[in-house]
């Protein structure tokens, strides 16, 4: 058996999909929960459920529905560990799926459409900004691309006005942010930094 999120923005996001006997289908969000949502999350290395979602949020599944009224308690290693009724009156429209806290997202804030201003990463449940210690060219770029705006016209510099602080360093032109290296909440990079801004060349699409 394997596991997967699908739909999502990043690999920790997104619709639950489980292969049975070579082939992949989804779950019935009928019973779904916070501890149903952590295990996935859990399986997937992706930390633990910050919310779940039914009525197919990332888009309608394809294949069989192997799962329906699944009731986790929330420390089982494996989704399919948990009780649950293989017999099911669903339809892909009520797709189960998980938002957990090792998802990153970003968003520009505060500019005149959504690529440019203050950038923000949403992680853990929360949203925080970025320092400006390593926001360079490179790490700009991958952002603006990310976020389908462009590439970066120029930086800005804001303030530190949200509860949490990302730290990102790129070696190369990564597809994303969540790629390069970080860190989180560490004090000692971040110590006299502004919040990282980018005004990208694109227009939000």
């Amino acid at each position: 058996s394997a596991l997967r999120l699908a739909g999502g923005r990043s690999r920790c996001e997104g619709r639950v999909e489980m292969e049975l006997g070579g082939t992949w289908g989804t779950v019935c969000d009928d019973a779904w929960d916070l501890a149903d949502g952590d295990v996935v999350c859990r399986q997937l290395r992706c930390g633990r459920a910050v919310s779940v979602r039914g009525g197919a949020a990332f888009g309608r599944g394809s294949g069989a529905i192997l799962r329906d009224e699944v009731g986790c308690e929330g420390h089982e290693e494996h989704l399919w560990e948990c009780p649950a009724t293989p017999e099911h009156d669903c339809s892909h429209k009520e797709d189960a799926g998980v938002v957990c806290s090792e998802h990153q997202e970003w968003r520009l804030s505060g500019g005149r459409d959504g690529c440019a201003g203050r950038v923000e990463v949403f992680f853990r449940g929360t949203w925080s900004t970025v320092c400006d210690s390593t926001w360079y060219e490179l790490e700009a770029s991958v952002l603006c691309r990310t976020l389908g705006c462009g590439e970066p016209l120029r930086r800005l510099s804001f303030s530190h006005t949200l509860p949490g602080r990302m730290l990102y360093e790129c070696e190369s032109h990564q597809p994303s942010l969540a790629l390069c290296q970080w860190t989180y909440n560490k004090s000692a990079p971040c110590h006299q930094s502004r919040a990282a801004g980018v005004v990208c060349n694109g227009m939000t699409p």
